[in-house]
Order: structure tokens, then C-alpha cells, then sequence
């Protein structure tokens, strides 16, 4: 009979191995972590250790610090496993202007199944968003985190925001779980804005424009592998950020490109 192939069959994980060797549970993992983490809350679960000793989630550089201290490795000792598939599974795809890059945007929401993560305060294609609406419509279980960095620059996106509220209620859990995230980054300097739209099938960057100086209308589009990255990146930038999540909140943000008259 045929030896099946499953990741019980590998060998432990550097990661994995560090802990085993000093018989730790992964409860106790998360308890060194937040022994020397400030407050002692790190928001480690031992099912995101789990996760990253599997390769299943990537453990962030602040993790991978603490870890680094905790087991006495290198970063390149304990996490190489992490990252050593993703150039060969990046999936690469350059997207060299607006509409290239509107399309890409508009198939990783279609597409999305099971999560959706979208960062950035600049958004104001009513197009796009309308259909991000649609599909969190349509598929309830779909999971969305928008994390915004500094108050929405147009109207518009405020606008989407609580027709989302409108759609959604953050605090519902009939799913088993909460299907929409909503967070305000406010301190960028020290998490400066960035932006994507990412799904666990693809994930597009938009970049600074290549034919103008004056817009960001060109873009990456990525595979699987850096997509799943970027979720948990969205996901980790949403617990940093203040909850924005309910009408009441987001009406009071302010928006900083004012609406042209006429």
C-alpha cells in the first residue's frame, strides 16, 4: 500500500522542535510570550502557535523576535520553514494601469470565499466598493476586515462604511463567528498607510503609477501563498487599530478631501 503524504508524515517544524525539546506545551509558549510582553497581553492564542509551527500562519517579526529570545535561535534557525516556498508559490502578475488594476481589485472580491482583507483611507472607486457590498451580501460567512489608516479621504468611502454597518452587525455571532472588522489606525508614523485586497486565492498591490507621477494606478497582483500573508497582515493590522464599528463612530470621522461643488 501506497505511504500517504500529509504533514503528519514530515518531520517537526524548527519551531515545533525548539518547544518539544524543552517539554512545553503550547500553552506555555503563550505564556512566555506574554511574560514579556508590556501589560502581559500578547493576544497569542495556542492555536496561533499551532499555526506557525505548522506553516500555516507566518509568525510576525515581533513574534519572531520574542521567539528568537525564548529559544536561544536565529530568526533564519527557527522560521526559515516559514518562508522558504514563497518566492516559488508568489504567482507574480504586473498590472501597468488603472483599468488592469480595477479588474484585478474587482476579481479578488469576486472571488473571495472564506475572507476578505482590504487596508488603506483612500478608496473612492464607487464601483468597486458597491461590488465588495454585493458579495458581502451574497455570501454571508465571508469573513471582511477593512482597516483604515487615518480617517477616510473621501466621502464615498465613509459612505460604504455604514452601508456596511447597515448590512452587517460586527457583534453578531450567529455564524459561530464575527464576519465584519472594521479598525482606524490613527498613529501613522508608526504604521505608516499601506495598501491591498487580499483573499486566500489572490491578493493585488496597487504601486505608484508607471506612465505618471501623479497616481497609484498600477499594481501587483499576487498568488495564493503571499495572499495568505497578507491576510494575516491585515489581520494583525486590525488588532492594532480602534475599533470603528458602529454608525455612531463612523459618523464621526472626519473626511479630509472635501467634496468639489458644482
Amino acid at each position: 500500500m501506497p505511504r500517504r503524504s500529509s504533514r503528519w508524515s514530515r518531520a517537526p517544524s524548527p519551531l515545533r522542535q525548539a518547544r518539544l525539546a524543552r517539554n512545553w506545551t503550547l500553552e506555555d509558549v503563550v505564556e512566555e510570550i506574554d511574560l514579556r510582553t508590556p501589560g502581559g497581553q500578547s493576544g497569542v492564542t495556542p492555536s496561533m502557535v499551532s499555526g506557525w509551527e505548522l506553516a500555516r500562519h507566518t509568525t510576525s517579526i515581533g513574534h519572531r523576535k520574542t521567539l528568537c529570545e525564548i529559544y536561544g535561535r536565529s530568526p533564519r534557525q527557527l522560521f526559515a520553514f516559514q518562508d522558504e516556498q514563497l518566492p516559488e508559490q508568489a504567482g507574480l502578475g504586473l498590472l501597468t494601469g488603472f483599468e488592469e488594476l480595477q479588474q484585478a481589485m474587482l476579481a479578488t472580491v469576486r472571488g473571495a470565499q472564506r475572507c476578505l482583507v482590504v487596508t488603506g483611507s483612500r478608496s473612492r472607486d464607487a464601483g468597486y466598493l458597491k461590488a465588495t457590498e454585493a458579495v458581502l451580501a451574497e455570501r454571508p460567512g465571508l469573513v471582511y476586515y477593512r482597516v483604515l489608516f487615518g480617517p477616510p479621504h473621501h466621502q464615498v468611502l465613509k459612505d460604504h462604511l455604514l452601508r456596511l454597518l447597515r448590512l452587517r452587525d460586527p457583534r453578531d455571532r450567529g455564524l459561530g463567528v464575527k464576519t465584519l472588522h472594521l479598525g482606524l489606525v490613527e498613529d501613522t508614523v508608526a504604521m505608516p498607510e499601506r495598501w491591498f485586497c487580499a483573499s486566500e486565492q489572490t491578493a493585488v498591490v496597487p504601486i505608484p503609477s508607471l506612465t505618471s507621477h501623479e497616481a497609484f494606478d498600477s499594481g501587483v497582483m499576487l498568488g495564493a501563498a503571499p495572499a495568505a500573508r497578507l491576510l494575516d497582515h491585515g489581520r494583525q493590522a486590525y488588532a492594532a487599530a480602534r475599533r470603528v464599528e458602529t454608525t455612531t463612530e463612523v459618523a464621526a470621522l472626519d473626511v479630509l478631501v472635501p467634496e468639489r461643488s458644482g
